[in-house]
Order: C-alpha cells, then structure tokens, then sequence
C-alpha cells in the first residue's frame, strides 16, 4: 500500500498539510494573512453575504495566502542557494512580492464588491 498510486497520494497530502502548518506557524506574513482572513469571515457572518459572495471571499483569501505561501518558499529556497546578497536574487524575491501585492489588490477590490453595499 506504501508504494501504491493511492499511498503515494495519502502521503503527499500530509506532506502538504505538514507544508501549511510550518507556514502558519513560522512565516509572519501567512500569519497575518490568517488573521485578516478570519476577520474577513466574520464581516461575512455579521453581514450575511451570499454564497456567490462566500465562494468569490474564499477565492479571494486561498488567492492571496497561495502567493504567500509561494513567495515564502521561493524567498527560503533563494536564501538558500546564495545567502550572501545578490541583485539577481534580489530582482527575483522582488517579483515573487509584486505577485503577491497584485493578489492582494485583487483580493481588496472583490472584498470591495462584496462588502460596499452592505456598508454603504
């Protein structure tokens, strides 16, 4: 069973699981980002936003936290591979957190579409 194809599966997903547990535990920005996205959520419950809404908010959220959880492993695997300053390694790092701040962006303007009727 170990080495079969639904082993193999089984033991990936904990490799994943075991992946997003070391990022909410030790990565600041995830962390953050959780907080937001539970805060996110209750604004959901208080404001009783549509399923249609939930499912864009979730999109949203899992958006952000994947480019997160991206730019934090490719930050990690740069650091490793040249620890000591290098502009290349910098240009690289740079553009994994664009990535990130374009996710962010879009996640502010659904959450703008979702939430502005409901405030105003």
């Amino acid at each position: 069973m170990r080495d079969s194809f639904l082993g193999k599966r089984i033991r990936g997903g904990g490799y994943a699981i075991k992946g997003a547990w070391l990022l909410l535990k030790h990565e600041q920005s995830i962390q953050v980002q959780f907080v937001l996205a539970i805060i996110m959520c209750i604004a959901g419950y208080f404001f009783d936003i549509s399923k249609t809404e939930w499912m864009f908010q979730f999109v949203a959220i899992g958006l952000v936290m994947t480019a997160e959880g991206l730019n934090s492993g490719l930050e990690a695997m740069a650091d490793f591979v040249h620890p000591d300053f290098h502009s290349k390694i910098g240009h690289i790092k740079d553009i994994a957190a664009g990535a990130v701040f374009i996710a962010a962006v879009t996640a502010v303007i659904i959450g703008a579409f979702i939430y502005f009727p409901y405030i105003f």
